[in-house]
């Protein structure tokens, strides 16, 4: 299954899993961006992402770490 900015709860398992000793807290949203993008699972346009998504990426990261 292919992942599209919207699943952002997915990203941030995926995220979780690839970089387990990051604090989501203190990421910057150009790091979270470019993670994203290299996940092997990611599927979109890298023109549809914005910091609204970028946050809810960040929030669920956050929610799932704890």
């Amino acid at each position: 299954m292919s992942l599209k900015w919207t699943d952002s709860l997915e990203i941030a398992l995926d995220l979780i899993e690839q970089h387990p000793d990051v604090d989501p807290k203190t990421i910057r949203f150009t790091d979270l961006m470019q993670w994203v993008l290299a996940l092997e699972r990611f599927d979109d346009d890298a023109d549809h992402c914005g910091e609204r998504i970028l946050e809810a990426i960040q929030l669920a990261w956050i929610d799932e770490a704890d």
